[in-house]
């Protein structure tokens, strides 16, 4: 599908400021749209929407489909009166400037616990009746989540392999019997995920009144603790005790001379087929009625993937397995139609994963940090002079360095290259690279918030092969330059992205 020709600004909702420890969908997000538009942006892109897993990681979700409770504007929930202004008055190790996840997740969890009990008590007959309409929309996915992070919490977030018989193998009694127990517990999963839906969809709206679309992103595998491996475990490479026999990484590359050992189980495929990839088609289907258009994550694990035994230390020791792209995404163009989709197709692209992409009219992705050094024409294909309209450029992505922090780093001939490339002494190499991307020929140009302000390595989001210490980063509305918006906004009336 080709895109019309427009701009946009990575920022993970975390990143925000806000009081309570987390940026979140509260007023912040709201005045983020705003900013967007005031710089001539009309393209939000966002990291995955669901819950965090293993290293607080947005790619090792619990859920495909439910939403990440971390999100959830607590100030709105006060509004309704189910939180007080001590509730929500800050608390200390609520950092401003970085993430304390022990802390954030404390007192954020803490709060709609209360919210969900004053809901039970003091709603009102309208609040109940869109809760109800929400379960009975949500029912092919929202029980089985429910139950599961209630099970999750009550045996002390174990894996569901290590839970009783009964409870990890679904027999139906086990399962009443667990429902019966934690009713209370899976009434306040149920009620957190439709505040975040409510929540979301007022955000969203707000953004499309301002000409602002929203990129999603849907990573290609689930955490094993998750609702879905536990709710069909058919689905996924698990043995007989549920426990998975391969799972899912990258070979070694310039992040990791070992690999990525990333740990998801792998999909079934036989079985997905078998099925009419129905699980698919009904994933997809709801990430795109949740977002304007859909990142698919590591998009090359559709036509082969890594495939590492689950007794493997690192990823080194995987093998190439192929995957059923082709018709997967033909069965899924069956069932929707054509779709806002960006395929990420980083890391090792074989001609298949390339064929695969074009047969399906997917834009590519090129990140602009991977284009210079004349020695090595392996990345040949980053070069602006090199892209094609089906295209979005980015200077950088949430797991690269921030380019000042690139740039801090790269080797000589590295840097002797883009400066004569684009005729630039590189002393605002940020603006370099954003320019670059804005005036290439690719349909969109998106671009890191960290880029936009000028920050170093500091402010990097995420270090792939590295498990823990990241996603952490956030920003203060003070250290955006005054002039930023108007720049942004000069650059797209100058190249046509307005």
């Amino acid at each position: 599908m080709r895109f019309p020709r427009r701009s946009g600004i990575l920022l993970h909702p975390t990143s925000l400021p806000g009081p309570h420890g987390s940026g979140d969908l509260g007023p912040e997000a709201y005045r983020f749209v705003d900013w967007l538009a005031e710089a001539g942006q009309t393209l939000w892109q966002v990291l995955p929407l669901g819950g965090i897993g293993p290293g607080n990681s947005p790619y090792m979700s619990s859920s495909a489909f439910a939403g990440n409770v971390l999100l959830i504007d607590l100030g709105e929930l006060q509004q309704r009166g189910w939180l007080s202004a001590e509730d929500v008055a800050p608390v200390p190790g609520l950092d401003a400037q970085r993430i304390d996840f022990g802390a954030m997740v404390s007192f954020r969890m803490e709060r709609l616990a209360r919210a969900a009990a004053r809901f039970a008590t003091q709603a009102g007959a309208e609040e109940r009746a869109d809760l109800a309409a929400f379960v009975q929309r949500y029912a092919d996915w929202l029980p089985d989540y429910a139950l599961f992070m209630a099970l999750a919490e009550h045996h002390g977030w174990r894996d569901w392999c290590e839970w009783p018989d009964g409870q990890a193998a679904r027999t139906p009694l086990a399962l009443a019997a667990a429902r019966e127990a934690h009713g209370a517990r899976i009434a306040f999963w149920t009620f957190c995920q439709w505040c975040f839906f409510r929540q979301w969809q007022a955000l969203r709206s707000h953004a499309h009144a301002r000409g602002v679309q929203i990129v999603g992103d849907m990573p290609i595998f689930l955490a094993y603790q998750s609702a879905d491996v536990w709710a069909q475990p058919d689905l996924f490479e698990l043995d007989a005790q549920g426990r998975p026999t391969v799972i899912a990484g990258v070979p070694p590359d310039g992040f990791s001379a070992t690999g990525q050992r990333w740990g998801n189980p792998l999909y079934r495929w036989r079985v997905h087929a078998q099925q009419g990839f129905a699980w698919w088609i009904e994933r997809v289907r709801r990430s795109v009625e949740q977002l304007d258009i859909v990142r698919i994550d590591h998009f090359r694990g559709f036509a082969g993937y890594w495939e590492i035994p689950a007794s493997e230390p690192t990823a080194e020791k995987g093998r190439w397995v192929p995957a059923p792209g082709q018709a997967l995404f033909r069965a899924i163009a069956e069932a929707l139609g054509p779709l806002p989709i960006i395929a990420e197709d980083l890391g090792v692209i074989t001609p298949d994963v390339d064929a695969l992409r074009r047969e399906f009219a997917f834009p590519g992705m090129r990140i602009l940090q991977f284009a210079w050094g004349e020695d090595d024409t392996a990345e040949r294909r980053f070069l602006p002079h090199r892209y094609e309209p089906g295209t979005v450029v980015y200077t950088g992505s949430h797991d690269n360095d921030t380019t000042l922090g690139w740039w801090a780093s790269a080797a000589e001939s590295t840097r002797h290259h883009l400066r004569e490339y684009l005729a630039t002494d590189g002393r605002a190499v940020h603006w370099d690279l954003i320019r670059a991307a804005c005036a290439s020929v690719a349909d969109s140009a998106v671009y890191p918030m960290q880029d936009v302000m000028g920050l170093d390595g500091a402010h990097r989001m995420n270090f792939p092969g590295q498990p823990s210490g990241w996603w952490v980063w956030r920003f203060g509305w003070a250290q955006v330059p005054a002039d930023a918006a108007a720049r942004l906004r000069r650059l797209c009336q100058l190249y046509d992205r307005l």
